[in-house]
C-alpha cells in the first residue's frame, strides 16, 4: 500500500528512470564508471546502471559524509513560531535509503566533519602571501681583459636588459678611470670598484624607462668633479658615498666640543696607569744621561745586541718593518709579515741601521727630565688663556738617546691647527734613523728644525695648562716623548678598546676608516704619517662618539663598583 507521503518519491524515481532511459537511448555511454562498483549494489533498480555490478570489480574506498538533519524549531512558551521550510538535504536523508558515502579515486584516512551545519575545509597547501616586490638584481663582477668590470646578474631578476646595463657600466668605468688618473697607480682597482657600485646604486633607484637617463646624469656629474690627488679627496667615491660623507662631515664640524661633552671621557688615574701613562715624575735628577752612544743595547728591529752609533757610523740591520700575523693557506696556518707577506722562516725584506727603544720611566727620565704641565693660575701666562680642549699628536725618530720626538702638532676643539713644529735633538744626541715610513720626516725636513724639546715645551705651556683636556690616540706615548705629565687625558684607545683589552690597541687608521670613512696614513715609505692629520682624525673620532654613542659611565659609579668588587 502506497501512502500519500510516498507519492512524490515514486514520481521522482519514475521521472529519473524515464530520463535515464531516454538519455541512454539517445547517447552512447563512455564507460567512465564501468570499473566502479555501484554504491547501491543489490538494491539498485536502474535498468541501465552506469556503475558495475560485477563481483570481480574491486570496491573503491569511500569517504562517509554524514548529513545533518534539519533542526526542529523550538516553540516559545509565550508565542507560537511558524514552521520553517525543511532543507532539501533533510528531505532526502529522511526518505531515501541511499548511502551517504561518496566514492573516491584514492584512499584517505581523514573524514569530513560537519559541525553545527558548517563544514570544515580539507587542509590546504600553505602559501606565502605578501605584497608584490620588484625583482632585485644586485651585481657581482669580474674584470675583463680591458679592466672593465663584468656584471654577473641573473637576467630574469633584472628589469633592465643585461647588455644595456653592461654598456652603461663600461661608460661609467671609463669616466671613473679618467677621474682617478692621478691616483690610479696606488689604487689600480678603484675605478672598477666605484663604477660597479655606482651602477648598482643607479639601478636600485630608477625604473626601466629612467635607468639610461639616470646613468647619463651620473656621468655628467663625474665630468664636473675635480680630479683627486689623494684617496681622501672629496671627489673620490660614488654619489652616495660623497653625499654620506658630506652629511657626516657637517654633523662633525657643526659640533664644537666643550668641557661638558668631554668630561665623562677623561681617564681616571687608575685608568691612566692601566694604559701605561706615567702619572708621577720618576726618581733621579733627570737628563743626566741624554745619549747612549757607544753602549750596548738590544735592537728594536732584529732583537740582536749592538753598539749604539750615529747614523753615519751605524751597522746595518736586516728586518721586517711590519708585524707578523697568522695566515691560513690550503688548510695550513703559518706566520707571515704584513709588510711583505713573507713567512717567519724567510729572509727579511728591509735594511737599515740598528736602533733601540726604551719604555722604562727611569731611563726616559735620564735622557730628558719629565715635568708637569703648568698650573692654571701660573702668573707667567696671564696674558694668554690656555685652551680648554686640544688634540695632540707627535712623530718620533730613532736617536742615540732612544726614540725621541721630532714633530709636535696641536689642534683646538674645532679642529683648527694651532701648533705644528719640528724638534731638533738635544745637545749630545745624534740621529740614527729618521724612520720616514712612519714619522713622515725626511732629511730635508729635519734640516729646518731649529728648536729643541725644552723650547717646544715652553710654547706648549702657553696653549696647555693643568686644566686643559688633551685628546690623543695612544696619548701615553706622545706624553712620554714630550716628557710631559698631565692628568686630564682623553684617549681613543680607551674609547674604542681592542677586543683583547689592554695593552692591545686598535690602529688609528682602522678606527678612522671604520667610523669616519676616512683613509689616513697612506704616505708609504717616502711620505709617512702626518701628525696634523692624525690629531684631527683623533678629535673627529671623539666627536663621532659624542654624536653616536652613549656617554661613558660616570667616574663615581665606576669607583663605587670597584670598591664593591674589592670589599
Amino acid at each position: 500500500m502506497i501512502t500519500t507521503s510516498q507519492v512524490p518519491l515514486l514520481n521522482h524515481e519514475l521521472i529519473s528512470s524515464h530520463c535515464h532511459n531516454e538519455s541512454t537511448d539517445m547517447f552512447s555511454t563512455l564507460g567512465l564508471f564501468s570499473k566502479v562498483s555501484c554504491p547501491e549494489k543489490e538494491r539498485c533498480k536502474r535498468p541501465n546502471c552506469l556503475f558495475s555490478h560485477s563481483p570481480d570489480v574491486k570496491e573503491v574506498p569511500t569517504i562517509p559524509i554524514p548529513i545533518a538533519e534539519a533542526s526542529k524549531p523550538v516553540a516559545s512558551p509565550s508565542k507560537t513560531v511558524p514552521s520553517q521550510p525543511v532543507p532539501s538535504s533533510s528531505k532526502i536523508s529522511s526518505r531515501s535509503p541511499v548511502s551517504t558515502s561518496i566514492p573516491t579515486k584514492r584512499p584517505t584516512s581523514s573524514t569530513l566533519q560537519i559541525n553545527n551545519g558548517v563544514s570544515a575545509e580539507p587542509p590546504r597547501k600553505l602559501l606565502k602571501v605578501g605584497p608584490a616586490s620588484r625583482p632585485t638584481a644586485l651585481p657581482s663582477s669580474s674584470v675583463g681583459t680591458d679592466g672593465v668590470p663584468v656584471l654577473r646578474v641573473p637576467a630574469a631578476q633584472s628589469q633592465v636588459a643585461i647588455p644595456v646595463r653592461q654598456t652603461m657600466l663600461k661608460s661609467l668605468f671609463e669616466h671613473y678611470k679618467v677621474l682617478y688618473e692621478h691616483i690610479s697607480d696606488k689604487y689600480p682597482t678603484l675605478a672598477a670598484e666605484h663604477s660597479l657600485r655606482q651602477e648598482e646604486q643607479v639601478y636600485s633607484k630608477s625604473q626601466k624607462l629612467t635607468y639610461r637617463n639616470a646613468v647619463i646624469s651620473s656621468i655628467a656629474s663625474l665630468k664636473r668633479r675635480p680630479k683627486p690627488d689623494s684617496i681622501n679627496h672629496p671627489s673620490v667615491g660614488t654619489e652616495a658615498d660623497i653625499a654620506q660623507r658630506e652629511e657626516e662631515q657637517k654633523k662633525l664640524h657643526s659640533l664644537r666640543l666643550t668641557v661638558a661633552h668631554i668630561e665623562p671621557y677623561v681617564l681616571t688615574e687608575d685608568q691612566m696607569r692601566k694604559w701605561s701613562y706615567i702619572v708621577d715624575i720618576p726618581e733621579g735628577p733627570g737628563g743626566d744621561r741624554p745619549s747612549e752612544e757607544g753602549s750596548i743595547q738590544k735592537c728594536d728591529r732584529c732583537n740582536q745586541q749592538f753598539q749604539v752609533k750615529r747614523q753615519e757610523e751605524a751597522d746595518e740591520c736586516v728586518f721586517h718593518w711590519g708585524k707578523p700575523f697568522t695566515s691560513k693557506a690550503n688548510g695550513e696556518k703559518r706566520r707571515v709579515y704584513q709588510c711583505c707577506s713573507r713567512t717567519t722562516d724567510e729572509d727579511p725584506c728591509s735594511k737599515g741601521p740598528h736602533v733601540f727603544y726604551e719604555s722604562e720611566p727611569e731611563n726616559l727620565h735620564r735622557r730628558h727630565a719629565f715635568s708637569y704641565t703648568r698650573a692654571a693660575d701660573d702668573p707667567m701666562y696671564t696674558e694668554r688663556k690656555a685652551f680648554d680642549i686640544v688634540a695632540l699628536d707627535c712623530e718620533m725618530i730613532y736617536s742615540t738617546g732612544g726614540m725621541r720626538v721630532a714633530r709636535v702638532s696641536v689642534v683646538d676643539g674645532a679642529g683648527e691647527e694651532i701648533f705644528d713644529e719640528l724638534v731638533r735633538m738635544d745637545d749630545g744626541v745624534e740621529v740614527i734613523d729618521l724612520n720616514t715610513r712612519f714619522s713622515g720626516i725626511t732629511a730635508e725636513d729635519y734640516s729646518t728644525a731649529t728648536r729643541q724639546l725644552a723650547s717646544i715645551r715652553q710654547s706648549l705651556d702657553a696653549l696647555i695648562n693643568s686644566n686643559t683636556i688633551i685628546i690623543g690616540h695612544a696619548l701615553d706615548n706622545d706624553l712620554k716623548t714630550l716628557r710631559m705629565i698631565h692628568r686630564r687625558c682623553v684617549d681613543t684607545v680607551a674609547i674604542f678598546p681592542h677586543q683583547a683589552g689592554p695593552p692591545y690597541r686598535r690602529a688609528l687608521r682602522h678606527l678612522a676608516k671604520e667610523h669616519l670613512g676616512r683613509v689616513i696614513q697612506t704616505g708609504g715609505a717616502t711620505a709617512g704619517h702626518s701628525s696634523v692629520e692624525d690629531s684631527i682624525a683623533t678629535l673627529d673620532l671623539v666627536r663621532w662618539h659624542v654624536l653616536n654613542k652613549p656617554k661613558p659611565k660616570s667616574k663615581t659609579v665606576e669607583a663605587d663598583n670597584a670598591a664593591a668588587a674589592t670589599s
